[in-house]
């Protein structure tokens, strides 16, 4: 049996047959028959119920087809496209595109069975003129416009300023006395410079600051002044008078103390605890940066024997450097570098820790602070300054004091730091700049943390057969009953090595016009010389004792003035403008910058200069 292969080379060695006619026509017409057949349709096929699955779905898609393949539909679908273009390429072109408004395509009614053949629900006209493509901006154009974004770009959400919440400790203006019904002024003395700092923060800012931060006696305070250092004893005072730059008819009087300035290495040992607020609201460059880089400065001024330690605040208190020897410095400054802003803020929790520690580090005849650095932000806890006041001061007598440094704007609790301050035996201090924490922490240092008297109160017995009236400007906050003086339990103000206090009396000599008139029955009382304005005492503490020690001193009335007391005299009046006073008259920053510049004197640090460019900011300012 042969194979498929045999087959073929049979095929292939077989000769070509020739040609036969009548194939050839029998072929030819078979073809013709199938070719006539194919031109005509094919019978519809019997409709049945079972349909192959998916089915209707290629039915669907061949209907769809054949009703867009038509004219109709190949209009609708140039319209659909053209439209689309209308959408994306405004946001794809630089410029705004020409506004078009297309005409409403009509619809054409029609039989039912027609609109089913067509596109089954109903046909576009074939006149809807469909919608051109935008036409692009020129080059040109887009060089020098910016397509409008109203409507394609959200609205960016409107960032809202934070409430400024801060909150001063002020009282209202003290008032004018008669000499004859008052003749006793009795206040604390105050060393704090937080008042002044703030003006100058508000001014460089364009504003003025407000009335209630504005404490003169602070503003006065700031600034050193050329008194004679104590030959013996804890302090020296100062006393000179001048006639008044905007009243003619009453003059300045000046008291001064000086306290004495021990020699650094007569200093005790320090243990200072840097309480630390590390909530939220620090985080910002002129608060937590700030603070490190004003510490970094202040390590510099300790020595060897001194300790430091480190508690941080916000939302529960925590130790972030145990007791530290001042000498390791790297070691500090590695914990200060840790500390970050964030949370909220329980400052009491903070305050008792360090308290806490500090009592650990505490040793026979050393100095313990707690140095509490915050911007005042006291919004956990307890922070009403009654409330703190008996827990602090019971650390105060137990020989542990306090002191704050304020940082920051907005949220500035000065009337809470302030309580604490005086209530701790401290200074409180705000720290707006480096040269502000050079002059605090570096330059006047020793003062801050080492005190030379506690409770130092001020008592003023005017003579009404010399002085008419008087007032006390500044020292609002300070003030004490008469009978206070006395008493060794009621708490006053500390004075640190080399602090400086100066208070200001504006006085009316008897005989010059005054403002409030003379009682028709009032009777002389005063047994007192003429040759004496008043007199002048003075109680303080020294540091650890329970008594106080009373220094007096007559004030005549031969008092001569000096530049010292016109430039604190200047100093005074530029306040008094700032809290928008009637007593001045038509003094005004002009007449306070004259003055100012002619007593300036010495001024090694430029504090004088700077507060004079401070007057001529304020003078622009009230234009």
């Amino acid at each position: 049996m042969s194979d498929e292969f045999d087959d073929l080379k049979r095929a292939f060695d077989s000769a070509m047959p020739a040609p036969d006619a009548a194939k050839r026509a029998a072929n030819l017409a078979l073809a013709q028959e199938n070719f006539a057949a194919l031109q005509g349709s094919p019978s519809a096929p019997r409709p049945i119920s079972d349909a192959p699955k998916m089915g209707g779905f290629g039915k669907g898609l061949r209907t769809m087809f054949d009703a867009l393949s038509s004219k109709a539909g190949l209009t609708a679908t140039t319209a659909l496209a053209a439209f689309g273009l209308v959408m994306v390429l405004p946001v794809l072109q630089y410029g705004p595109p020409d506004v078009f408004t297309q005409e409403p395509a009509v619809m054409i009614e029609a039989p039912i069975m027609e609109q089913a053949e067509d596109f089954a629900v109903g046909a576009i006209a074939q006149d809807a003129v469909p919608a051109p493509a935008p036409r692009m901006m020129s080059k040109q154009a887009n060089r020098t416009r910016v397509a409008p974004t109203a409507g394609l770009v959200a609205d960016a959400p409107m960032i809202m300023p934070e409430a400024n919440t801060e909150a001063f400790a002020s009282a209202p203006e003290n008032s004018l006395k008669v000499t004859s019904e008052t003749p006793v002024s009795t206040f604390s003395v105050d060393v704090d410079t937080a008042s002044y700092a703030i003006v100058r923060a508000s001014l460089m800012n364009g504003q003025f600051p407000q009335k209630a931060a504005v404490r003169i006696e602070e503003m006065v305070n700031y600034f050193p002044y050329d008194y004679a250092a104590p030959e013996s004893g804890a302090f020296a005072t100062s006393l000179a008078m001048m006639q008044t730059p905007w009243n003619e008819n009453t003059q300045l009087l000046r008291i001064a103390l000086q306290g004495e300035m021990p020699e650094i290495e007569a200093r005790p040992p320090l243990n200072l605890v840097f309480l630390i607020d590390t909530s939220g609201s620090m985080n910002q460059p002129n608060k937590l940066p700030l603070l490190k880089q004003s510490l970094r400065l202040m390590l510099g001024q300790l020595r060897a024997q001194d300790q430091v330690a480190i508690v941080a605040y916000a939302g529960s208190a925590g130790q972030v450097l145990e007791p530290t020897a001042a000498s390791e410095r790297d070691v500090i400054l590695g914990a200060l570098d840790r500390l970050a802003a964030g949370g909220g803020t329980n400052g009491q929790a903070g305050l008792r820790q360090a308290y806490a520690l500090a009592d650990q580090m505490q040793e026979e005849g050393d100095v313990s602070r707690v140095l509490l650095a915050t911007d005042g932000d006291f919004n956990v806890g307890l922070s009403n300054p009654d409330t703190l006041k008996d827990y602090i001061a019971e650390k105060r007598d137990s020989g542990t004091f306090l002191s704050v440094l304020g940082f920051g704007r907005g949220n500035l609790d000065d009337a809470t730091m302030q309580a604490l301050a005086q209530n701790g035996n401290g200074q409180a201090s705000y720290i707006d700049s480096l040269p502000e924490a050079q002059k605090v922490l570096v330059d006047q240092l020793t003062g801050v943390l080492f005190p030379i008297a506690s409770d130092v109160k001020v008592q003023v017995e005017f003579n009404p057969a010399t002085v008419a009236e008087y007032r006390l400007i500044g020292y609002e906050t300070r003030a004490l009953a008469r009978e206070d003086f006395n008493n060794d339990k009621v708490d006053a103000g500390d004075i640190g090595a080399g602090h400086q206090v100066t208070a200001l009396y504006e006085v009316t000599p008897v005989g010059n016009e005054t403002q409030v008139d003379a009682l028709r029955h009032n009777a002389e009382t005063s047994d007192g010389p003429n040759d004496e304005l008043g007199f002048f005492k003075l109680r303080y503490k020294a540091p650890g004792q329970a008594e106080s020690q009373l220094i007096e001193k007559a004030i005549p009335t031969t008092l001569a003035p000096d530049r010292e007391l016109e430039f604190a005299a200047a100093i005074s009046g530029f306040g008094e403008l700032l809290r928008g006073s009637e007593r001045l008259g038509v003094w005004s920053y002009s007449d306070a910058v004259s003055m100012a510049t002619a007593s300036r004197g010495e001024d090694t640090f430029g504090y004088r200069a700077e507060a004079i460019r401070l007057m001529r900011l304020a003078a622009s300012l009230s234009e």
